[in-house]
């Protein structure tokens, strides 16, 4: 599959920004500790969910000291109707305490930081960078990666390589807002199991679109000759 250009990418992303002029960060936070915590949060959950959590979550806990001195069974409670919890209190437990010992209690700015921590990954510290400090960088979830590739902007199912292919064809501003776009229209249109091609404000450059047509084209042509066809309208218009 050929990529799209960078030039087509651009225009592409200009349909996307008219059709998600509001599109940010869908999850609820105050500081970037918070967002911390509610992207690790977020992992195999809607952002919905982690914001219902995250608003009795965060009036109790604020900082890494409230989160370092708690045990795992103790927040797990907290946060048991999100999915993984049990580990994902151990992660940020030990997330906590790791930037007391080494970061002296701030979230650091770096990606090569942030991936110490443990449960962070390149998206999680993505998405801190990108919204908690506005660094550009382009987190790449479950709907970047499919619509990424739907689109044609990149062609693997490794995340960390479509990542770099994105980023190659958007301009370096644009990588925060991008990823925004991107996860919108997998939201409200480009969905994983029935996308509403129809609807989509960027259909003339996906090449999924591009091949869902010619795949229909093939389908009628197979129909018109198959043996008998012409001769049933025959007999059809005969009468």
């Amino acid at each position: 599959m050929n990529l799209l250009s960078r030039a087509q990418t651009r225009r592409m992303l200009g349909k996307l920004e008219e059709a998600y002029p509001d599109a940010k960060c869908a999850l609820n936070y105050t500081t970037p500790f918070e967002l911390l915590i509610a992207t690790m949060l977020s992992a195999q959950c809607t952002d919905a969910r982690v914001n219902m959590v995250t608003a009795n979550l965060f009036q109790k806990y604020r900082t890494p000291e409230d989160y370092a001195q708690l045990t795992p069974e103790i927040l797990q409670e907290d946060i048991a109707q999100l999915g993984l919890f049990r580990a994902k209190s151990e992660n940020i437990i030990a997330a906590s305490r790791l930037l007391l010992e080494k970061f002296g209690g701030e979230v650091p700015k770096t990606q090569e930081e942030l991936v110490q921590l443990p449960g962070v990954g390149r998206k999680t510290a993505n998405v801190v960078l990108s919204n908690a400090f506005g660094i550009p960088a382009l987190a790449v979830d479950t709907h970047v990666q499919r619509v990424a590739n739907r689109i044609g902007i990149a062609n693997s199912m490794n995340p960390e390589i479509t990542e770099r292919q994105v980023c190659q064809r958007v301009p370096q501003k644009l990588w925060s807002q991008a990823h925004h776009w991107l996860i919108f229209h997998g939201r409200q249109v480009c969905s994983a199991r029935n996308p509403k091609c129809e609807q989509c404000p960027v259909s003339e450059f996906c090449q999924f679109y591009q091949k869902l047509q010619q795949e229909s084209k093939l389908r009628e042509k197979v129909f018109e000759d198959k043996p008998g066809k012409k001769a049933s309208k025959g007999r059809r218009s005969s009468r």
